[in-house]
């Protein structure tokens, strides 16, 4: 299989960093983002709604384990 790079700016990546799982490889995130079978809605909130749910992902990831 090729491989291939694709350059995209920091604060892409950095959106891109919150929504990939952290036990999937980025082909993986990149293919499930893509799935037709769980698709994504872009746009459905406005950047202060988006922001908000970022940072309540990150802090449940940051939790320690029970």
């Amino acid at each position: 299989m090729s491989r291939t790079s694709i350059p995209v700016d920091e604060e892409t990546k950095e959106r891109l960093d919150g929504l990939k799982r952290d036990d999937e490889t980025w082909d993986e995130f990149l293919q499930r983002i893509t799935s037709d079978r769980e698709p994504m809605t872009f746009g459905a909130w406005d950047d202060d709604e988006a922001d908000e749910a970022m940072e309540r992902l990150r802090d449940g990831r940051e939790r320690p384990e029970r």
